[in-house]
């Protein structure tokens, strides 16, 4: 087998490295075989680092897990899955997995294989993808042999994504490999091969079998990418947005009344993911991306006078955040909060651009943004889409602008990070009054004057407000009682 010009990065890996030299010396003290298999492998063909390495054990794994730990580091993770044939274990720089070879089976109903021992050919069959069944031996009597049973080295240098088996009885047996299919589509810039692509929609009502979290973490993967919009692209082509995700498939097509035509918010919104994508790592500002939308489809109405409308979309996406969050087993926590805010926001730094700018508008988008104000602008500046570069480059100059201003605006007046100087306490405190509406009335006013600029952004001026606005209400100082 003529082997690739990056094998010699397997092979100084395994040579050099101290993790595989501690291997290799636990092979040796083994009655049984080891191979470096799967991802790893593929990674390092492809000239790309990975820190997760799995390894197949032709033998009682746990015996060998035991002796590799005799000799590892002492701050070294183990996690034993004796039910499953795996071990996991964390050391310096690596996350490994050690698995028994098998065969598996699996039931209609269920993703949960019947397992039983296998030969390494049996462990590679099972693999989802040929580019994920390679192994290279760590065994004395063929010591760095790669194997290569499927033809998945042909498969890598021609980008192709294709099944070591029949693809029906891998995607029917775990559907999850559809998601992964898409997934590694996407993340190494493959096609995927026309009898795994026609399998894959054959059995995508299989995903029903699959539990939420494991297809969103998948999700989560593409979106992670470093261009997302191939996945979604996919997901859609395969019919699966459908199914998991029906909120994005809605925002499909075109509409026409009149002459007067509204555009496709499905790619649209791709593009301002995949523009996110090319400024920011965080997940949860790609999330506010692909999600700053879906307020459209039940917001959309056409006015004789003005053409398509989408009138609160915003408000409206925002309130289906928690939901869809809640459907795709995505966290219910800050992160979530933090999604909702910036579909909601979304919009408000682009109308900025489109009228005189006040200090007032600018410290209130100021302020309620407040520690997220970076990512939204930087959302809006990807929420600028059009075939017309002209047009483009006109509205970010504007926004340009509006940007400066609301830096100007943020040191002039002190609200980064802004908290409102009057508190609960204090009001409670000073007016001797309980936990009230009053409080809240109270705080709300001293916020609405800093915000106009009636009063500076300072103790001393909200203090003074404060007083005389409580004695409006009827409140009077509790030492001039």
């Amino acid at each position: 087998m003529l082997l690739p010009d990056n094998f010699k990065n397997i092979v100084k890996t395994i040579q050099m490295s101290k993790m595989f030299r501690l291997i290799r010396e636990s092979v040796a003290a083994f009655d049984g075989q080891v191979y470096v298999v799967g991802g790893w492998v593929r990674n390092m063909l492809l000239d790309k680092k990975s820190k997760d390495i799995d390894f197949v054990v032709v033998g009682d794994v746990n015996k060998f897990a035991d002796i590799f730990i005799s000799k590892a580091d002492k701050a070294t993770s183990v996690s034993f899955f004796k039910n499953f044939g795996t071990v996991s274990i964390k050391t310096s720089g690596y996350e490994i997995e050690m698995v028994g070879a098998r065969k598996e089976s699996y039931r209609t109903n269920s993703r949960n294989p019947d397992v039983e021992p296998g030969n390494l050919d049996d462990d590679l069959l099972r693999r989802d993808f040929t580019v994920n069944a390679f192994a290279v031996s760590l065994n004395e009597d063929n010591f760095l042999e790669f194997i290569d049973h499927f033809d998945g080295l042909a498969d890598l240098n021609n980008k192709v994504l294709r099944t070591p088996n029949d693809p029906d009885t891998t995607f029917s047996d775990d559907p999850l490999r559809i998601m992964r299919a898409i997934r590694f589509a996407t993340q190494l810039n493959f096609t995927i091969d026309d009898s795994t692509a026609d399998s894959i929609i054959k059995n995508r009502e299989r995903l029903s079998i699959v539990s939420m979290e494991r297809i969103s973490d998948e999700l989560n993967k593409i979106i992670l990418s470093s261009k997302p919009s191939t996945g979604f692209l996919l997901l859609h082509d395969f019919k699966i947005l459908d199914i998991i995700f029906p909120e994005l498939t809605a925002l499909k097509g075109t509409e026409t009344v009149d002459n007067r035509s509204h555009k496709d918010n499905f790619h649209h919104t791709l593009q301002v993911l995949d523009n996110i994508a090319g400024v920011s790592d965080n997940l949860w500002l790609r999330w506010a991306a692909l999600l700053h939308d879906i307020g459209k489809p039940p917001s959309k109405k056409y006015d004789n006078e003005i053409g398509w409308t989408f009138h609160s979309h915003e408000v409206i996406g925002s309130n289906m955040v928690p939901n869809l969050f809640r459907r795709l087993h995505l966290p219910l926590n800050e992160k979530m909060k933090y999604v909702r805010k910036l579909v909601f926001l979304h919009l408000r730094p682009i109308a900025l651009t489109k009228e005189e700018v006040t200090d007032s508008a600018i410290r209130r988008l100021i302020v309620d943004a407040a520690n997220d104000l970076d990512d939204l602008l930087l959302l809006c500046r990807a929420d600028v889409t059009s075939k017309n570069p002209f047009r483009v480059n006109t509205f970010l100059q504007r926004f340009d602008d509006v940007a400066n201003k609301i830096e100007m605006v943020m040191e002039k007046d002190h609200l980064r990070n802004w908290e409102n100087p009057v508190k609960g306490e204090l009001i409670m405190q000073k007016f001797n009054i309980p936990p009230s509406k009053t409080v809240g009335i109270i705080k709300e006013a001293v916020k609405e004057a800093i915000l106009e600029g009636t009063i500076k952004n300072n103790f001393e001026e909200a203090e003074k407000f404060m007083i005389n606005y409580a004695k409006s209400l009827g409140l009077i100082p509790h030492e001039n009682r």
